[in-house]
């Protein structure tokens, strides 16, 4: 039987980029959009020949087209907003929205527990992003410092990236201990190194014509050890959205990360 998918956030740009994913699936089908700009009663979506609810009120799609999974690309507050609706109706919810705090994963978690359900919430869904962390977990045991360069195109909201910050976070836990930061006398322009997480510098570029990257380096007496992904498209998102998908209908509880999927 088909799993059956509502998009959360269906014209945003991944949200349309999950929308034609599923379609594609044989195992899965697309059973409703959700978009707060909603003014038609179909989505737009010429290559699929059957018509797909579309509405701007998630709780009433879901109780009207029992769905077994929400995938949720839009903002923190509304991702946690899904969560509330979906899991207490019996639905699956598979999230890719940064921002969420633990005080909100903690309550999303609770929710898991108390509908029997599964929610899925990952910063990234790039299964390379996800192996590069790995990486970079083992390298953090042998390194005191390291910094994160992370670039997305002009039109990010954020920044840094959900995804730096849990590297960064990532590295100080794998260290147990904080990072050296090195301390600069004089600083000609504010701000000039970045954020920092537990010694952990971060630094943002936005620019036009960068998707995504992220760079990890290492330095250490006499050498640097560099560790680089690039996304070129955002289709680089959907095996590890289409995973998730499939893994939610088969798990109990919060998982956060995909790391936790893949078992690295």
């Amino acid at each position: 039987m088909a799993i059956r998918v509502v998009v959360n956030g269906a014209l945003g740009r991944m949200g349309e980029q999950v929308v034609h994913t599923v379609l594609a699936q044989p195992d899965m089908k697309i059973v409703g959009a959700v978009e707060v700009q909603a003014s038609q009663p179909y989505f737009p979506a010429p290559e699929c020949s059957e018509l797909i609810p579309f509405s701007s009120d998630l709780g009433s799609l879901l109780e009207r087209v029992q769905p077994d999974v929400v995938v949720d690309f839009t903002r923190a507050q509304v991702a946690l907003e899904a969560c509330r609706v979906a899991l207490p109706l019996g639905v699956n919810v598979v999230s890719g929205t940064t921002g969420l705090g633990e005080n909100e994963l903690s309550e999303i978690g609770q929710l898991c527990d108390s509908s029997g359900k599964c929610a899925v919430v990952a910063p990234n869904f790039s299964l390379g992003v996800v192996v590069l962390m790995h990486l970079a977990k083992i390298a953090a045991r042998y390194f005191d410092n390291v910094e994160i360069i992370e670039m997305h195109h002009d039109k990010k909201l954020d920044a840094p990236s959900g995804t730096a910050l849990a590297t960064a976070r990532l590295l100080a836990e794998a260290k147990g201990k904080p990072f050296v930061y090195p301390a600069t006398e004089r600083e000609v322009l504010p701000s000039v190194r970045g954020g920092q997480v537990d010694g952990v510098a971060i630094h943002s570029v936005r620019v036009p014509g960068i998707m995504a990257s992220q760079e990890v380096i290492f330095g250490g007496q006499g050498q640097t050890l560099s560790l680089r992904h690039d996304v070129t498209s955002r289709e680089s998102y959907m095996p590890g959205v289409m995973m998730a998908v499939r893994e939610s209908v088969k798990r109990r509880g919060l998982i956060v990360g995909l790391d936790k999927i893949l078992e690295l």
